[in-house]
């Protein structure tokens, strides 16, 4: 079946709940297979950490609502155990607007939608919640509750998030930060009358606590004591869950060949020191393109999608994974560049010194390779990174403009129409996209790829101009999904398959000798 795990905020502590049981279920040697909802990129990395395999992202704003069912189904396959992690409070999520006519609200299931405002019970899932994820699954909700402020009154949170809406069932509750065995008596006491279980009941211990900074947690291959930290977690779980009622609930069920089955994790996807079956992709596309991507894959670039990773393979790519940060060698005989999101303001005079990989980057793009890059793929591309303390270091210089570090978050989803030909997009495509960063660009693109919106408020408010599209590069902050939409990567592909990457970078032994 599986479970949902939610809270009644953000900070309840859904992400320390699901990593304590995805490390008690791998210690017992059990296959699992994790979910997130929502745009996260941060939690999967420690998902992943834990299980050995990609976490996947359950997200039908970026991609839709069949595309979510399809995901989930398609990869609890080979596992004995599956969980979804939820996305901030169990209800919080967008509100949608109908949209009266044209493409705009093609990205959703028309055969599939609900009425989200029933009109009996005038209870709501605000779409793309984690309720809305659980009601699409058919799975039940574990609840985690943060009670370090909290006795009775824990019973009327209880009462009031089942009852919101009927259609949701809920498997028990999970007690996060209870103080002292008196506190958990009161908490019982008070819960009682609601025959609704305990199942999980975690004391206050500021020990297990991950670390965070600017944009959230930080990310698992930056925390050198992880293992420890996960062995905790997992000694945790063992004695503060009920295992008894909760392996047969996060017991996945298979198909048996089934809608999405078709589809199973990536070859080259996973962090180095994680190991997964070569066999794992099935090609249900058809492998068209015989291209080489180089993937900026370290400390300073991290955050992908692992279904975008999954379809360029699908579709014949041989993903080159490299690191901009440490590599002194640009890759062999690479035909595009994909630059994801991550942290390059906290790695910049690192990346600005590797001058090497720098110009190499450069030549590559001015001699016309196709690039993608995302968020801070876009900053290191800029002329410098202006990081928090002011201090400004050389990026590769392709886009005129820098990046520079700000108090001010940019957060939400972003409905976009792309107004040029790009290496991914043609002119009048829509995508919908997210946005998460804490840097600006201190000069906007005067020829931009996109016109976006804040999600759901196309018509209400004025465009932003928004992406840069020098040479064949396709630079934004804007971050996309691309599983519903495959003819994105295969656009990129066969623009770089048009790309003769021959005496590109010249000679690159003399280059290495200058530089060393």
């Amino acid at each position: 079946m599986s479970l949902v795990i939610a809270g009644e905020r953000s900070g309840a502590g859904k992400t320390t709940v699901t990593i304590a049981l995805l490390a008690y279920l791998i210690r017992r040697g059990l296959n699992v297979q994790s979910f997130k909802v929502g745009p996260d990129y941060i939690d999967p990395m420690f998902h992943a950490f834990v299980t050995g395999r990609p976490c996947r992202n359950l997200d039908p704003v970026l991609t839709s609502e069949s595309y979510v069912k399809k995901c989930f189904s398609r990869h609890i396959q080979d596992v004995d155990y599956a969980l979804v992690e939820g996305v901030m409070g169990l209800f919080d999520g967008v509100s949608r607007k109908n949209q009266e006519s044209g493409r705009h609200d093609t990205n959703f299931d028309r055969d599939t939608r609900i009425n989200y405002r029933k009109e009996e019970g005038n209870y709501d899932f605000s779409f793309a919640s984690t309720a809305h994820v659980a009601y699409l699954l058919n799975l039940p909700v574990l609840f985690v509750i943060d009670c370090s402020r909290l006795s009775g009154s824990v019973a009327a949170i209880a009462h009031g998030f089942r009852s919101f809406n009927p259609e949701l069932k809920f498997a028990g509750l999970v007690l996060n930060r209870v103080a002292s065995d008196r506190h958990l008596e009161l908490l019982q006491d008070a819960l009682k009358p609601l025959n609704l279980p305990i199942l999980g009941v975690l004391r206050r211990d500021e020990a297990v606590t991950i670390p965070d900074r600017h944009l959230g947690l930080i990310p698992a291959e930056e925390l050198p004591n992880l293992h420890a930290a996960i062995d905790k977690l997992a000694d945790l779980a063992a004695v503060s869950f009920d295992w008894e009622q909760l392996l047969p609930l996060l017991a996945a069920t298979r198909n048996e060949g089934g809608e999405g089955s078709e589809q199973l994790s990536g070859t080259h996807s996973l962090p180095s020191g994680i190991i997964t079956q070569k066999d794992d992709v099935v090609n249900s596309l058809g492998k068209q393109f015989g291209v080489r991507i180089a993937v900026a894959r370290d400390r300073a670039f991290n955050f992908y999608y692992q279904d975008n990773l999954d379809l360029l393979e699908e579709l014949g790519a041989q993903l080159v994974f490299w690191s901009p940060l440490d590599d002194l060698v640009f890759p062999d005989n690479v035909q595009g560049l994909y630059f994801g999101g991550g942290f390059p303001e906290v790695f910049a005079q690192k990346l600005s010194g590797n001058v090497l990989i720098r110009e190499a980057v450069r030549s590559a793009i001015f001699s016309g390779m196709p690039t993608y890059a995302e968020c801070g793929g876009l900053m290191y591309l800029c002329d410098s990174i202006v990081d928090f303390d002011g201090n400004s270091w050389p990026g590769v210089g392709v886009l005129k403009t820098a990046a520079a570090m700000g108090k001010r978050l940019t957060l939400g989803y972003r409905e976009a129409v792309a107004v040029r030909d790009s290496s991914v997009l043609t002119a009048l495509d829509e995508v919908w996209g997210h946005e998460f960063h804490r840097s600006h660009l201190t000069v906007e693109p005067s020829n931009p790829v996109y016109h976006s919106w804040r999600y759901g408020k196309r018509g209400e408010v004025e465009a932003v101009a928004e992406g840069w599209g020098v040479c064949r590069v396709h630079a934004s902050y804007l971050h996309l999904h691309w599983g519903a939409r495959p003819d994105i990567p295969a656009r990129f592909l066969q623009q770089s398959a048009d790309f003769d990457c021959k005496g590109v970078l010249g000679d690159r032994e003399s280059e290495l000798d200058f530089f060393i």
